[in-house]
């Protein structure tokens, strides 16, 4: 039953990701979720009482994907290596789920602001740039490694790219994220 309980969470999690990113948070009902679900808004009640506990339930979710990445990378021994899987795993997460939600968080931002959902994604984002950054980098390279990060939402970011992206641009963003994050020699050496 609780598998049932998780599908049922996910499919109005999607729909409602769904409509918000195509219309907008605010123009988006609970009403409107109920229909598109096929459902009562008092089934959907059962899950999510709010439109905002649907967002917190979203951030939610990617926070704990991010957190697994981080606890992933403290549980390595070779930090170049980890440094490597990490944008790899986040690149994964990118592509995947976090994708819709960060275009909706860039449309939303007014509403987001409101609902303080934000704070919860930079906080862990903070904590890849501890792992991305190597303790002895130049300054030159602790910003190429934060970059790094910033190389992959862009990249997989349909507002920053051609209307119908190929395929290839996420691969592209790593390549770039990966070559912002490998430390350099000082120069002239």
């Amino acid at each position: 039953m609780a598998g049932r309980r998780t599908d049922t969470r996910e499919r109005i999690q999607q729909i409602a990701l769904d409509l918000f990113v195509e219309q907008g948070y605010e123009k988006t009902s609970l009403r409107e979720i109920a229909e598109a679900l096929g459902v009562t808004k008092a089934a959907l009640y059962y899950h999510f009482r709010t439109k905002e506990d649907i967002v917190h339930s979203l951030i939610e979710d990617i926070g704990a994907s991010l957190d697994e990445i981080i606890e992933w990378a403290r549980a390595q021994n070779d930090p170049a290596q980890a440094r490597e899987e990490l944008l790899r795993r986040l690149s994964d997460l990118i592509q995947g789920r976090f994708g819709p939600i960060m275009r909706f968080m860039q449309d939303n931002q007014p509403a987001l602001k409101d609902l303080h959902a934000g704070h919860v994604l930079a906080t862990r984002m903070k904590g890849l740039f501890t792992f991305l950054v190597p303790a002895d980098a130049s300054p030159e390279d602790q910003l190429r490694s934060r970059l790094a990060l910033v190389a992959l939402m862009l990249g997989n970011n349909p507002q920053f790219l051609d209307e119908n992206p190929s395929e290839q641009s996420a691969d592209v963003a790593l390549r770039v994220a990966l070559e912002l994050a490998s430390p350099r020699s000082p120069a002239g050496t």
